[in-house]
């Protein structure tokens, strides 16, 4: 399971950090960067200008920046991720406050599942941020519930030419995630991970998303499992509700 190492170098993971947004989520501008970093304007201006000069960014004519050559191409997501991670991340902190454990929010990009935000646990041994990580999307708890919810013909094209990806069996499991309503990821991702993940979806903004609960695997207890996705779901619907009071 990673965590974040134990002397970090703070400059590094922003410029890291802040290159993945502009990969994964598009323009962005200074005062955006600045808010998702939790920086200062002055500091997201000599990110940016650094990660332009290595052509890991660009500025557009509205002064906006977006990916550079280096970081092109990648498959991007159509969820609104700016205005889901705005409604959700309060629900998620409330989550992660209740179980005692990290919450992540994936959207759906391709055959990857997009970590955009984390609600972090308190606990000292706990899973850490995985905002801006990319995953196999058939693999995680967030992309299986994702998945879930396609049209049969939508995954097998997908998933078409993908021999890592075993298809009869994938349907098989994505079956038993619709008739249960959640997903699990079993160390699928990490040694010593386990999640618990749930769907979110708005029609009104044609939005696919999903909430997890991930943590440490020596936690994980199937006695537990009704409580957890209980609070999932709790916690998919308030989501859900305030983005149709968005619409």
């Amino acid at each position: 399971m990673k965590n974040e190492p134990p002397y970090p170098i703070a400059s590094v993971d922003h410029a890291l950090h802040l290159a993945t947004l502009l990969q994964q989520e598009g323009p962005m501008r200074v005062s955006d960067a600045a808010e998702r970093l939790g920086v200062s304007p002055s500091t997201a201006h000599r990110l940016l200008a650094m990660l332009v000069y290595r052509d890991f960014a660009e500025q557009l004519p509205d002064r906006r920046y977006q990916s550079g050559r280096v970081l092109r191409p990648t498959v991007t997501t159509a969820a609104p991720v700016m205005l889901l991670r705005e409604v959700a991340l309060a629900r998620m902190r409330e989550l992660a406050d209740d179980t005692g454990e990290s919450v992540n929010l994936f959207v759906q990009a391709g055959t990857e599942a997009r970590i955009v935000a984390t609600a972090e646990s308190s606990q000292i041994l706990r899973v850490g941020t995985r905002a801006g990580r990319s995953l196999r999307a058939h693999l995680t708890s967030g992309g299986k519930a994702l998945l879930a919810a396609l049209p049969a013909e939508e995954l097998t094209a997908l998933y078409a030419g993908d021999t890592a990806v075993d298809l009869p069996r994938l349907r098989r499991e994505l079956a038993r995630v619709r008739k249960r309503g959640f997903a699990i990821n079993d160390q699928q991702t990490e040694t010593g991970l386990t999640a618990i993940g749930v769907r979110v979806r708005s029609a009104s903004h044609n939005l696919s998303a999903a909430v997890a609960l991930a943590m440490p695997t020596a936690r994980f207890r199937r006695d537990r499992l009704p409580h957890w996705v209980s609070a999932l779901s709790a916690t998919a619907s308030a989501i859900e509700h305030e983005l149709e009071n968005r619409a």
